[in-house]
């Protein structure tokens, strides 16, 4: 049986056999060294620089390399594909590791981490533990009520996802070319064509998500598919590609230093799998293609390099590896509020990664590799049990966990007692309360959202989607225009939209503020359709004008504390003005974030935390003075709301006020508090419009 390598291997199986298998190529050494020298690239980025290296596009080329290669071999020896012994040595390969890192994963969650997020490492867990962890990443891309999948320790193991549907897709391929190969339809050329084709469709698709959706096109699995594929294609023409000897050294060395560059380079969760992405992908198989007809001392000089004991040790390590330092590293982050790692403690994070990833391959991937054909020995029956029962374990307590929540879901308080829950009141009025269990609780709080989260009047596309609220017959409207720091004005608006006569019509996109930049410096990834979206929204509303139009007139400031009204705030402001049209705009309310570490005021609630000490100065949320008055003086239509005071107190921005949660996460209110925010904005609002 030919032996199955994938790009994030436990260590290869270097047994000799006789045999037919003796005609199988030399074992490359120096993609050992390559797969060792990504794993050190994407540990020191993440671990350091808090951005991707590409080392995990390497991982791909090479995943798809060795585990097409070795089927289209044992296709050419025997005829067929070996389905079962290929699935029973992937799995074999794969499971142990993962099952051991994720059974301490869930053990950490439950130790270290607030008792809110048990649910989220459940579904987590179980979407890993079934290969589709990248589609659960990417769906939380696209869902404001998901918490945020960056803080998860899981999150690294969408590579694994992606490459578990690979070897799905392409076993499928080879298993149907193997049957045309004996009806002697298609050979080798046939097949390479076919993969060809497809990583031209999965690349075009690849270019058009990135430029479109990065955050869903980073997770998806038919994006990614062209750099396996470029890989897998390279397995197949192998026996065609011969680098003249003067080039092969110059490839090598070209795609060393390619892989070595790309992390200072590139952008990679704002550019992969993009055509950014092409600069890793080349690198590899520039390697890969400079070793093809050499052999040991006759490749060159950067062969020979990554052939050496440093690189080719990291490489027998980067399974275990890959797995142990992303938890590592994250728990190591969220107990100590940090950021990212100094070069101490990152040091340290990645040492007792490697003594992980040491004690796993001794204690688990060796005693239950498969032995070589023919011989006595067994793999440990110890190891196997113990994998065994961890996995049982995992998967009963996340699935438990998981059915536990859906017999209990979460269901968000629709009217509070305002005599029991003043919220807002508290804070304006001096209103007397008595305490009572705060509503929503940490479990409701994620759930408690403004309407449009749920009646799909807040878009995750380019399509512009238009809702009415509030009194529907009236003729006086407001249009309400934005991302999500919009919407949660919402439920505010609905009361008075109610109790005055007027009409609400949404114009809401998840993540964009509207905006006319291609790329807005507040962007945290590339993002043109919001560009697009906020010019067909301007144009309607200049062809079917509203009495106000609502939206924000600042933004947290990102490198720094305070808020600030972004230039690209004013370019909106002057493009309302030019089509005649009256703004509403409302200050933005505090993000909840330490040292630059955004955080839920659930979870804080949830691990003995209090409303205050959960809460922040108001110093660095907000500036002392508004910094939307000096730049709307010069804008008659804008005409400025700020509810700062209904929100913070003088000194502090508390979680918790009147009885009421402020927070439904890091920075969106909950419908409630909003709710309870309605006589203020009201008075406000009736200032500005003299409607009642």
């Amino acid at each position: 049986m030919p032996k199955v390598q994938s790009a994030l291997p436990v260590q290869p199986d270097h047994t000799v056999r006789r045999g037919p298998a003796a005609a199988r190529p030399e074992w490359r050494t120096d993609l050992d060294g390559l797969r060792g020298l990504a794993i050190a690239l994407v540990v020191a980025f993440h671990v350091w620089a808090g951005r991707v290296s590409g080392g995990v596009d390497v991982f791909l080329v090479l995943s798809g390399f060795f585990f097409t290669g070795a089927i289209v071999r044992g296709v050419e020896r025997q005829g067929r594909v070996a389905a079962r012994n290929t699935a029973r040595r992937t799995l074999r390969r794969l499971t142990p590791s993962l099952v051991v890192v994720l059974a301490a994963i869930v053990a950490a969650t439950v130790v270290l981490r607030p008792y809110t997020q048990l649910g989220e490492t459940a579904a987590q867990t179980l979407a890993t533990m079934f290969y589709g962890q990248n589609w659960y990443l990417a769906t939380a891309e696209l869902d404001y009520l998901a918490p945020d999948p960056s803080v998860s320790p899981l999150q690294h193991l969408w590579s694994m996802s992606v490459q578990g549907q690979f070897y799905l897709v392409i076993f499928a391929i080879l298993a149907g070319w193997a049957w045309l190969r004996r009806q002697g339809r298609v050979g080798r050329p046939g097949l390479l064509l076919a993969l060809a084709g497809l990583g031209l469709l999965s690349f075009w698709y690849a270019a058009f998500g990135t430029s479109q959706h990065q955050a869903w096109t980073y997770y998806d699995s038919v994006a990614r598919g062209w750099e396996l594929l470029a890989g897998a294609a390279l397995a197949v023409a192998a026996p065609w590609v011969r680098l003249p000897a003067r080039l092969r050294g110059v490839a090598a060395a070209l795609g060393l230093l390619m892989v070595l560059a790309c992390g200072p380079l590139f952008d990679g969760a704002n550019q992969f799998p993009g055509v950014a992405a092409l600069w890793p992908v080349a690198a590899a198989c520039l390697v890969i293609v400079a070793g093809f007809g050499v052999h040991g001392e006759r490749r060159g000089v950067a062969n020979r390099l990554l052939s050496g004991r440093v690189c080719t040790e990291l490489g027998a390590l980067a399974y275990p590896l890959y797995l142990w330092h992303w938890p590592i590293l994250i728990f190591y982050l969220a107990e100590t509020g940090r950021v990212r790692a100094g070069l101490v403690d990152g040091l340290v994070v990645i040492g007792v990664s490697l003594l992980l990833a040491v004690a796993t391959t001794r204690l688990i991937e060796t005693p239950l590799r498969l032995p070589p054909r023919g011989s006595a020995a067994t793999p440990s029956r110890g190891a196997g049990v113990l994998v065994g029962v961890l996995a049982v374990t995992v998967l009963a307590s996340s699935l438990g966990w998981q059915l536990v929540l859906r017999a209990n879901p979460a269901v968000p308080p629709q009217a509070l007692d305002s005599a029991r829950y003043p919220g807002a009141a508290a804070l304006l009025s001096g209103a007397e309360f008595a305490p009572e269990t705060m509503r929503p609780t940490v479990f409701e709080a994620h759930v408690d959202a403004p309407s449009p989260t749920f009646d799909g009047c807040i878009t995750p596309n380019r399509e512009v989607r238009t809702c009415t609220y509030g009194d529907p017959t009236a003729t006086r409207s407001i249009a309400l225009v934005g991302g999500s720091h919009s919407e949660h004005w919402l439920p505010a608006l609905e009361l008075l939209g109610v109790e005055h006569g007027f009409r609400v019509v949404s114009y809401l996109k998840e993540g964009c503020p509207i905006v006319l930049a291609d790329q807005p410096s507040y962007a945290e990834w590339p993002f043109p359709e919001c560009h697009e979206w906020s010019v067909e929204v301007l144009d309607r509303l200049a062809a079917e004008p509203p009495d106000w139009v609502f939206t924000l007139s600042t933004r947290y400031r990102q490198q720094g504390i305070g808020d600030e009204v972004p230039a690209e705030y004013l370019e909106v402001w002057s493009a309302l003005q030019d089509r005649g049209l009256n703004v509403l705009a409302m200050r933005d309310t505090p993000r909840l974030r330490r040292d630059g570490v955004l955080y839920r005021a659930n979870d804080c609630l949830a691990h003995r935390g209090d409303a205050d000490s959960c809460g922040l100065d108001r110093a660095d949320a907000l500036d002392l003075v508004d910094p939307a008055m000096a730049p709307a003086a010069g804008y008659p239509n804008i005409h400025l709301l700020d509810l700062s005071d209904a929100v913070c107190r003088p000194q502090r921005c508390r979680v918790v006020e009147g009885n009421v949660l402020i927070y439904r996460d890091e920075h969106h209110l909950t419908a409630s508090y909003a709710r309870s925010l309605a006589p203020e904005l009201g008075r406000q609002m009736s200032a500005v419009t003299g409607w009642w």
